[in-house]
């Protein structure tokens, strides 16, 4: 598709918090990144992995840990998260050049295990504003394989409080609490779709229950210009251009929400977190 993106795209992205945009990249293009990532994993140990490769685990997500921040070393993932087609539409749901902050390649293996319900800004932690992802699908994603589900409209909820996750169907360990009748939707995709969400956005997905298909993920996160601080884990910080921004370290406490019913009606009541200067690495 073209550079610019139709208003019925944008005014999607801030009714319900995020908008599939298909083929945005050509299903070519996510082969091509496959092959890249593929060779870099096979490679062994790469900068910022999040546990030692073994080969001979059961768990899958041991055998193919995700990559992180590979724009900080390999030019291929650096020229993707600062590409002109995503800072064009980027630019256009945030009314504003953004600034580039991550780039992670999950793999999702047969059997792995999938991530439980979260927003981004937990763990960015952008102030003032919120983070913008931008997922794109390297092989086609369905629930069989476990893609991503997403809570429409919960980018209106405030930061809600973590409780505890179940580890045997997610890799994370932390989640949100969705009241009753809040449900999340299936987002399938294929190859070369991006999918764009706000940081408040309640996501996640289950476990990868086929038994001989991927689901592997390329996913850059970035922040509105306006943002002032954000977690010390996102720094260095990049302009579009690749020209670095000095922002301050955003820590973590300040207020979250927990569910809570009043004369039968559910609503979200504010509470206070104890600061904490330990930086999440996001998920």
């Amino acid at each position: 598709m073209g550079q610019e993106l139709s208003d019925d795209y944008i005014e999607q992205f801030h009714q319900e918090g995020f908008v599939l945009v298909p083929g945005l990249f050509t299903r070519q293009e996510a082969a091509q990144y496959i092959d890249h990532y593929m060779q870099l994993r096979a490679a062994g140990a790469q900068p910022g992995d999040d546990t030692d490769i073994d080969m001979d685990a059961t768990d899958p997500l041991k055998r193919f840990p995700r990559l992180n921040q590979m724009h900080r070393w390999d030019m291929v993932s650096r020229d993707w998260l600062l590409s002109p087609r995503l800072a064009n539409a980027l630019t256009a749901f945030a009314d504003q050049e953004p600034f580039a902050i991550q780039t992670m390649m999950y793999f999702k293996p047969p059997g792995a295990r999938g991530q439980a319900l979260h927003q981004d800004q937990y763990f960015v932690r952008v102030k003032p504003g919120t983070c913008i992802a931008a997922w794109m699908a390297l092989d086609a994603c369905d629930e069989e394989n476990g893609c991503l589900h997403i809570v429409r409209g919960s980018h209106k909820l405030p930061l809600l409080c973590t409780v505890d996750a179940d580890t045997t169907q997610s890799f994370s360990d932390v989640t949100v609490s969705l009241p009753p009748g809040m449900t999340s939707t299936p987002v399938v995709m294929q190859p070369g779709d991006v999918l764009f969400f706000n940081g408040q956005v309640i996501h996640g997905s289950y476990p990868n229950r086929s038994t001989e298909r991927f689901r592997r993920a390329l996913i850059g996160h970035y922040i509105a210009a306006e943002g002032q601080k954000v977690a010390r884990y996102y720094h260095p910080v990049l302009r579009m251009d690749g020209t670095e921004v000095i922002l301050e370290d955003s820590l973590r406490g300040g207020p979250c929400g927990i569910w809570t019913e009043y004369g039968g009606k559910v609503t979200v009541e504010m509470r206070d977190e104890k600061a904490n200067t330990a930086a999440p690495v996001h998920p």
